[in-house]
């Protein structure tokens, strides 16, 4: 990659204009995030060549995290140094920030005011969207029968053990397993803009390990509120992989157990998140927002959206430097898979309970549910215009 394919033009601030107007239009997921990004950058602004794009994305992709968020604040950190890698991220994540904080503020208002319904008729389209995910998911992660079979063990021991450590130490034996079983060949990667040198890419990446580790041992010393906060949401978004719908188990471990956000607000954020665009991660302002203790609104949904982004940009930005090393590692490209096959059995467990068992409460249910994914599926309808119908449809059937 040379200098021509990737220079330093703008400031912040113009970054910043640019990923607003896509964080106002991009709907349909990381994956149609990810070409709106192309349409833009490769082949629009020409920021970049197609080849250092497919392997800034293969970065994201093997990184924790929300890869299209990821991809994003790389880009911005690319063009604009840290302040662009901040222009990137607000700009793509306060759109749907914003709407899913004001849906939580007014959701006791709007209980009482809309037809009885419509927040189950949310709760349903969750079972919709959510197992659409799985069949993706499965269909690109677990083409065989051994993965198949990873995916189904890491889903069990996410019933036995349902809680977020259970998920995490599901996620290690994976990994473990990956690595012995699924040792790549290691390839040579393309060569990616690297606006960042190692030592500061190494001391990032130390800055993001001490945090995930010191979290949960300054909860423990110093318990407060605000600090579970951070730890929970923190964690989940160091930790997940795969992005989008695979943080609904830890968020929901974390949340709903505890108190912090009941069940049914849970699950109708959930499908109120499918309705608008940019990052689904931005979920984690809208729980923030309802949480039933201080800090909550305002504060409570900045508190977790930054807790639960800051783990992206730690780890993107501390990795770039490394990438290159890194991608050839066979083990570590093993490892992937093996992780990326276990995610899919956290999702199909999570979809079994809370989500199927919270929304799915008559027959009829269960058949909005079904034409909302035959919608999504088949007929390809916009998220939001499916969230729209199942919400109608919720209200005529309360």
């Amino acid at each position: 990659m040379t200098n021509a394919t990737y220079r330093r033009q703008d400031r912040p601030w113009a970054v910043f204009l640019i990923f607003l107007r896509l964080g106002l239009t991009s709907f349909g997921g990381p994956v149609a995030h990810l070409g709106y990004f192309r349409d833009e950058f490769v082949a629009r602004r020409r920021w970049l060549d197609d080849r250092a794009y497919a392997d800034l994305v293969a970065l994201c992709q093997f990184l924790p995290g929300p890869a299209s968020s990821q991809v994003g604040m790389a880009l911005g950190l690319g063009r604009a140094g840290f302040g662009g890698a901040l222009a990137a991220w607000a700009g793509f994540t306060l759109p749907s920030a914003l709407l899913l904080t004001l849906f939580a503020l007014g959701l006791d208002a709007w209980q009482a005011l809309l037809p009885s319904g419509v927040l189950h008729g949310l709760k349903v389209v969750a079972v919709a969207v959510v197992a659409q995910a799985i069949w993706g998911m499965a269909r690109q992660l677990c083409p065989d029968a051994p993965r198949m079979a990873l995916a189904l063990c890491a889903a069990a021991f996410a019933f036995i053990r349902p809680d977020a450590w259970g998920q995490l130490g599901a996620m290690a034996v994976a990994a473990t397993i990956g690595a012995i079983r699924w040792r790549a060949t290691a390839e040579q990667g393309a060569s990616l803009p690297v606006p960042l040198g190692r030592r500061l890419g190494a001391l990032l990446l130390g800055i993001f390990v001490v945090a995930l580790l010191g979290l949960p041992l300054a909860q423990h010393y110093w318990p407060s509120h605000a600090l579970a906060l951070v730890d929970a949401f923190y964690r989940a978004g160091a930790l997940v992989f795969g992005g989008g719908h695979v943080v609904l188990p830890l968020l929901q471990a974390a949340a709903v157990p505890s108190g912090w956000v009941a069940n049914d607000t849970f699950l109708a954020g959930y499908g109120a998140a499918q309705a608008v665009p940019g990052p689904l991660f931005t979920f984690a302002a809208f729980l923030g927002a309802a949480m039933n203790a201080p800090p909550s609104g305002w504060a409570g949904a900045t508190l977790c959206l930054v807790a639960i982004f800051a783990p992206s940009f730690l780890l993107v930005a501390g990795a770039l430097p490394f990438w290159s090393r890194l991608a050839g590692n066979p083990l570590a490209r093993g490892a992937l898979t093996g992780v990326n096959a276990a995610v899919v059995g956290l999702l199909l467990a999570a979809f079994c309970h809370p989500v199927w068992t919270s929304a799915i409460l008559r027959p009829v249910d269960a058949l909005v549910a079904g034409a909302a994914l035959w919608a999504l599926m088949r007929w390809r309808w916009p998220p939001w215009l499916v969230v729209l119908g199942c919400a109608l449809a919720g209200a005529a059937l309360g």
